[in-house]
This record gives structure tokens, C-alpha cells and sequence, in this order.
């Protein structure tokens, strides 16, 4: 529920603050009196398109602040949430218009975009006026509008969910199909490249190895003969000259009263040495002994190695990475026809699940707008419109996440006469109220949300503007109704009156509102039935209104 308007330097507004009731308030007022500002700068500060030029002549800056009273399950808690922003019960909006266009926004003392703010919006205020294409009159939302009064949501949110699954289907099998006609594009190729590397089955660090032993034995002759030099230098000489003088020295060491003591022990530790340094050097005289035919066969597989990793442009070392990744190719395309008939049985039963859900849909809207038609036409009547026809249609459409049906609100003024969209057909008047009939069926137990109906009168008067003024007060008994009227029986209903007037204060025009006790709303309906010079007749017919 809107509970107060707060309009600073906003066009000919200077200041307002304005605090509304539950139930039906009433904008009364000249014409031109400025009602139609008030409604700009409530769309202003939720974020509707409108006017560009909204800051007052002489001002810096305009700005409007809106506050709401939310209900515990007032659907503003999850958008607020979601947006990270302060979730209390009442609702804070404020919104900036610089001078130089520059607009910003504020929900509950924090900055906000503008998506946010209109998403805030759609669940606070619904506006309703001849020229509103946001709502009853734009048939894109007929359908949604349709699935709401029949109480669909379940089944349509089992539809969409059956719908994405089948998507999530045919993405899966046409992404499967996209990769197997790639792979058998290239089967030749997969099969040739991955026999040749079965054949040679590299292995990881097999090349860096085949390479040393290569070299080694490329450098082998020329390194024995050293080495063979040095064994013999190491049995014949140094090793036996060694052994000879631990003898000696342990010979006589005894006399020498412990001074050979430590040469003694180095001379074991040498000898020890030289036994280590023999089996090395014989290891190495064994790996050096090989014959031609070791080194070619060595230096063959090396440079076939080399030449498929140059081939594939591949490292040496990645090849049996890149050989399994082949061979997992292939077996895709050996398994691939098995898998797109598992994957198409997968979507057909995705499919008839969607269908299923669909019909069910479509079965349902067909019987919901047997029940809306019977209860926009039971309301038609006391608006004095007996003989129109409002008729909801259902079209098959091509399917989607929503369901096959395509749904638009139909009417026709006279029986025989050609039917056709809301907007198109309805004159000024007859569309008021079919709107206002409209939105009382599909209204239900709508919660929170503050309806505006902007002259939604015009165009009727007599008993049928008393019984849009009764119909809008029954709109108005479970929830919040604003009305900018020109209508007196309208305004005869109102729990809470307000009146727009204009006035100049130094050469500039300047709109004001005013709330009206009993005594002043007598007045003001007394001069919307006789004009500017209200008359005792005039304002005992206005209390007759307001009794009845």
C-alpha cells in the first residue's frame, strides 16, 4: 500500500506531501489543474518512462519520495533480497532528477539501478487508464494474466521446467552430433595416425634416454682406450704400489711406537678407494662394449620418434598422451552411433513429457476462459453494457517455454459486431469499462499492490459512471485504489478525497492539493455536477451521492 508521496520541485510542484489510506482515494481537480503531474511523478520515482523534463523552472534538482507499506508476503521481500538491499516493512523509494538529466535512485537509503527500481515497481503500483499499454491492454501479458486468474502457475512453471529439460536435450544431442561428424571427417586420419603410434609405442622420456646412449656410444671408442689406460693404471699400479707400502709400513710400525698410525689408516682407506674406483671403471668398459648394430637400431628409433612427434607437432615426450587421445576418438566414433540413439531416446521421452505437460496447460486455459469470459460479462452488465461481448481466445502458437497457446482478451460492443483487441475496438468510454470489469475478476486476492485508474471514467456519466464509482469502491475494499476522476459519482465514493487546484504566486503557476473534510468534498462534488458557481441544488444533489 502506498502510504504517503512526497514531490519537491517536480514541473509546476514546489512541494507536496501527500499520506493515503486504504480503500478508494479520489483525485478530483480542474482540468489542468496538474492531476496528470502527480501520476508522472509517481512514475518518475518507480522508475516508469516518462517525461524528460520533469525538474521545475528555477530549481537545481527535483525529487520524489514514495514510501510503502509491505506485507510479510509482499513479493518486493525477494526482489529486495536479491538486490542486497535493506528488507524492512515499510519501503523507502527516492529518486533524484538532476537539471542536467541525470537521474538516480535510492530504495531504503541505498543506491539502486533502475532495473531494480521497475522490478519493484511491477509488485507495488498497477496503473490503468485509456492509454496504458503496460498492462490490461498490451496482449502480451494477456496470457500470464489468463494463467493467473485460473490458478495455472503450477502447471505452467511444470511446463517451463519440462520445456528446459527438453532444450537441455536437444543441446546435448546436437552438440553430440556436431562432434562425431567431425571425428568421422577426420576417421582416415585417426585410424592411420593411431596404428603408426601402436607400432612404435613411445614412451615418456624414452627419447631424452635413446639420445644419451646414443651420444654415449658415439664417444665410446674414443673414450675405452683412456679408460682402459686408467684400469690398468688402477690394478697394475697404483693399487698393488699401495698395498706394498701398507705392508711396509705395518712391518714397522711397532718400533715406530704408534707414529704410522695414521698413515697406516689412510693407506687402508686409499685401498678401499681404489677397489670402488676399479668397479667403476670396469661397469663402464661393460656398457661401452656394443656392437654397430646397438647404435643403429639405437638411433633409429630415436629419429622415428622425433619424426611422428614433427609430424603431429607434438613433443617426443607427449606422444603417448596425444596416441591415447586418438585412440579416444576412435573409440567415440566406434560408440558414437550407439550414444546418438541412446541421446534421441532421451529427447523423444523429453519431448512427449513437454507435450504432455502442454496439453494439460492448454486444457486448463480453455476451461479458465469459459470462467473468466462468464465473470467480465456478469460485470458488464451493471456498467450498463449488457449487450457487449468479451470473449478470451486461444491460439495455437509455435510451442515454447510457456506452453503452444496464444492468449488475447477480445471484445466486441454490440452482439454481431466485429470483435477485436481491447484497444482497438472499445471507444473511449466502453474501454474504461471493460478495463475496470477486466480487472475486478482477475484481481482475486491480489495483496499489497495499489491499483490507479487514470480516468478510467471518462466518457460516461449518469447511472453508469454511479456504477463504475460502485465498482471501483468494491475494487477498493481488500486493498488500496487511487482514482484521478472527473466524475462526481466517482468521486462520491471515496473514503478519501483529495482536490488538485493551480494557483500563481509570482507570475508562476504552481499545483497544490488539498484533503477534503465532509463539509469541503460537498463543495467540490457540487461543482463537478454544476461548474464553477455551485448552487444549494447543486450541493443537495452532491450529498445525495455521497449517501447513496
Amino acid at each position: 500500500m502506498l502510504r504517503s508521496l512526497d514531490i519537491r520541485d517536480m514541473l509546476i510542484i514546489d512541494h507536496l506531501a501527500l499520506d493515503f489510506q486504504p480503500g478508494l482515494n479520489v483525485l478530483t481537480g480542474e482540468t489542468g489543474a496538474g492531476k496528470s503531474i502527480l501520476l508522472d511523478s509517481l512514475g518518475f520515482v518507480l522508475g516508469w518512462r516518462g517525461r524528460a523534463e520533469l525538474v521545475r523552472e528555477g530549481a537545481d534538482q527535483g525529487e520524489v519520495q514514495a514510501v510503502f507499506e509491505l506485507g510479510p508476503e509482499h513479493p518486493a521481500h525477494a526482489i529486495l533480497h536479491e538486490a542486497g538491499l535493506p528488507d524492512e516493512d515499510d519501503l523507502v523509494l527516492r529518486r533524484v532528477n538532476a537539471r542536467d538529466g541525470r537521474k538516480t535512485a535510492w530504495v531504503n537509503d541505498r543506491r539502486c539501478s533502475g532495473d531494480v527500481l521497475r522490478r519493484l515497481s511491477a509488485t507495488l503500483v498497477e496503473l490503468h487508464g485509456q492509454h496504458d499499454d503496460r498492462g490490461l491492454l498490451n496482449p502480451k501479458g494477456h496470457r500470464e494474466l489468463l494463467d493467473e486468474f485460473g490458478g495455472l502457475s503450477q502447471m505452467r512453471d511444470a511446463t517451463r521446467q519440462a520445456w528446459r529439460q527438453a532444450q537441455q536435450k536437444r543441446t546435448v544431442l546436437a552438440q553430440a552430433q556436431a562432434a562425431l561428424e567431425i571425428v568421422r571427417a577426420e576417421e582416415e586420419f585417426l585410424r592411420h595416425a593411431v596404428a603408426e603410434l601402436d607400432q612404435l609405442a613411445p614412451q615418456p622420456g624414452e627419447e631424452a634416454e635413446l639420445d644419451q646412449s646414443r651420444r654415449l656410444m658415439q664417444g665410446a671408442e674414443r673414450i675405452r682406450e683412456d679408460i682402459l689406460k686408467a684400469q690398468e693404471a688402477i690394478g697394475d699400479g697404483a693399487e698393488a704400489r699401495a698395498g706394498d707400502a701398507l705392508r711396509w709400513l705395518e712391518a714397522v710400525n711397532d718400533k715406530a711406537e704408534g707414529q704410522l698410525d695414521g698413515a697406516i689408516a689412510a693407506l687402508g682407506r686409499a685401498l678401499v678407494e681404489l677397489d670402488e674406483a676399479a668397479l667403476g671403471v670396469a661397469a663402464c668398459l661393460e656398457r661401452l662394449t656394443f656392437s654397430p648394430l646397438d647404435l643403429e637400431t639405437t638411433e633409429e628409433r630415436l629419429f622415428a620418434i622425433r619424426a611422428l612427434a614433427r609430424k603431429h607437432g607434438v613433443q617426443p615426450d607427449d606422444l603417448a598422451g596425444f596416441a591415447a587421445e586418438l585412440q579416444a576418438k576412435l573409440a567415440a566414433l566406434d560408440q558414437g552411433d550407439a550414444e546418438l540413439e541412446a541421446l534421441q531416446a532421451d529427447l523423444a521421452q523429453a519431448e512427449a513429457a513437454y507435450e504432455k505437460a502442454a496439453d494439460t496447460l492448454s486444457a486448463a486455459r480453455i476451461r479458465a476462459a469459459k470462467r473468466l469470459d462468464k465473470a467480465v460479462m456478469a460485470e458488464l452488465a451493471p456498467l450498463k453494457m449488457e449487450r457487449a461481448v468479451f470473449s478470451t481466445l486461444i491460439t495455437a502458437q509455435e510451442a515454447g517455454p510457456s506452453g503452444v497457446d496464444e492468449v488475447m482478451f477480445s471484445v466486441a460492443t454490440n452482439p454481431g459486431a466485429p470483435s477485436g483487441p481491447l484497444a482497438k475496438i472499445a471507444s473511449g468510454g466502453e474501454l474504461s469499462r471493460f478495463l475496470l470489469a477486466l480487472k475486478v475478476c482477475l484481481t482475486g486476492a491480489e495483496s499489497g499492490l495499489t491499483l490507479i485508474f487514470d480516468e478510467i471514467d471518462r466518457g460516461v456519466g449518469g447511472a453508469t459512471a454511479d456504477a463504475v464509482g460502485r465498482r471501483l469502491l468494491g475494487l477498493a475494499e481488500t486493498g488500496q485504489v487511487l482514482v484521478v476522476t472527473h466524475s462526481p459519482q466517482v468521486a462520491a465514493r471515496a473514503a478519501h478525497h483529495w482536490r488538485v487546484e493551480k494557483r500563481v504566486e509570482k507570475d508562476q503557476a504552481l499545483t497544490g492539493v488539498l484533503h477534503l473534510g465532509h463539509a469541503a468534498r460537498i463543495d467540490e462534488i457540487a461543482r463537478m455536477l454544476s461548474g464553477d458557481k455551485i448552487t444549494d441544488e447543486a450541493r443537495a444533489a452532491a450529498e445525495v451521492l455521497m449517501a447513496g
